[in-house]
């Protein structure tokens, strides 16, 4: 490196400049990227509910925990990629850095081509044991089918994203992103309106859009300084690199398959309560999913600001990032709840408009929303604890708090009174408690390190 600056204007020194400038700067794209990523699924669900079917909309609906059960783990190797690439970019090694871009992309090739032939031959059987109806059954396995089929294209951009971010880079993803969404919109209303494909035309124009994506960003890692250069003959695994982004990585993966498995004990319990009540929850969820976009781009913001500071031995730097954006994640989610409570029916009637589809949202939106503030703080020190270079503790509390908690909370207090509400208080409770508990483990590691914010 160049007197310690990083080149690309891009790319971001993590460990000097004003720090609140630099997190906004930083995260703002992250989200915006986050919430074209999630714009990918409403746009399915907007146009399948609007001119497809409510029962179109229930299938699409009806896959999402289970594929991201799937997912998670690899989604959680590209957080140790974040981790890795940004600690070896602020103790300036360069050719760790390389070696940890060409094994993460190795990872996500090989990772992305399991999960299309799992995903491809399992979909069906798992829909069955989640106890989805057999009204929309062979729809959403067609869904599935076709999604996971481009889970290759999925885990590049994933991984790729992951190398940006820890080099300081969440613009050029964004931009890419607009030009998937754009794509995607356009080919989802060709596709269902003009060609009548319902499921099957959003699940393809998804995969295509992603397509576009993942094709402008590697454009850009063929050109990228400092390390994080990518070029196909130097694609390898090296064992050293792989252990340690395993070594964050599988812990967060875990986690992440152990979160969505819970999920996935809860939407089978929905799902008890018939196609209206699924297609209801889906499009409360979509709003909820604005939220955690937000959360976990706050989240990963942490990860990356943390990890370079570490590396770079800016230590005071390290609580300072963390308290930004526990202030950042609290105030967005006070704004959107009040939001989403005034505008309460014209946000459900935007996924559909049946009556009922609209009042089972209701009822997930008054449990979930005055609590979810602590699920963004639960997001932020998860990401400081990570970057700080923990990762089983976090995971263990997480898999406890989201995984062991929820599920017997399905199996006791929702089977005393198997009702809508009482299933869904497990999630608010469970977002408390692991904002608590990792609040005060954070503390814990700062005061072992001695790290201070003065």
């Amino acid at each position: 490196m160049n007197n310690g600056k990083i080149k690309s204007k891009y790319q971001m020194d993590m460990c000097h400049g004003p720090l609140g400038r630099q997190i906004i700067v930083f995260t703002i794209p992250l989200v915006l990227t986050g919430l074209l990523q999630t714009f990918f699924h409403a746009a399915d669900l907007m146009v399948v509910g609007r001119f497809a079917s409510h029962k179109a909309l229930a299938a699409v609906g009806a896959t999402t925990s289970l594929t991201w059960l799937m997912i998670n783990v690899f989604i959680g190797l590209s957080v140790g990629t974040n981790v890795m690439v940004a600690r070896y970019l602020g103790g300036k090694n360069r050719k760790e850095v390389s070696r940890s871009v060409h094994t993460s992309v190795y990872i996500s090739l090989a990772g992305g081509i399991f999960l299309a032939l799992f995903g491809i031959l399992c979909s069906k059987f798992f829909l069955k044991l989640l106890g989805t109806p057999d009204d929309i059954l062979n729809m959403a396995t067609l869904y599935m089918q076709i999604y996971f089929a481009g889970m290759p294209i999925i885990m590049l951009y994933n991984f790729g994203s992951a190398i940006l971010r820890a080099a300081g880079d969440t613009q050029r993803p964004f931009y890419f992103l607009i030009i998937g969404g754009i794509i995607n919109v356009l080919l989802n209303l060709f596709f269902v309106i003009v060609c009548k494909m319902d499921v099957a035309g959003v699940a393809i124009a998804t995969v295509i859009s992603q397509a576009v994506s993942v094709w402008l960003m590697l454009n850009v890692m063929y050109k990228m300084q400092e390390g994080c250069r990518f070029t196909w003959k130097n694609l390898r695994i090296t064992r050293k690199n792989l252990k340690e982004i395993m070594w964050i990585g599988i812990p967060t993966g875990i986690q992440g398959a152990c979160f969505s498995f819970s999920n996935i004990i809860i939407q089978s319990s929905i799902n008890k309560f018939g196609t209206d009540a699924i297609a209801g929850n889906t499009a409360a969820w979509q709003w909820e999913g604005l939220f955690f976009v937000a959360f976990m781009s706050l989240g990963t913001s942490v990860v990356s600001f943390v990890s370079q500071n570490l590396g770079g031995k800016q230590y005071k730097r390290i609580t300072r990032s963390v308290n930004y954006c526990s202030f950042l994640a609290v105030g967005f989610a006070v704004f959107m709840t009040i939001m989403l409570f005034i505008f309460k029916e014209q946000s459900l009637a935007i996924f559909n408009k049946n009556p009922e589809v609209i009042e089972w949202g209701y009822t997930r939106f008054n449990i979930l929303l005055p609590f979810i503030w602590a699920g963004g703080l639960m997001e932020v020190y998860i990401g400081g604890i990570r970057g700080m270079g923990y990762s089983i503790t976090p995971s263990i509390i997480m898999v406890l708090g989201a995984c062991v908690f929820r599920i017997a909370w399905v199996f006791t207090f929702f089977k005393m009174s198997p009702t809508m509400p009482m299933l869904l208080w497990s999630y608010p409770i469970s977002w408390v408690l692991i904002a608590a508990v990792t609040g005060v483990y954070f503390l814990m590691i700062i005061k072992k390190h001695h790290i201070t914010n003065k």
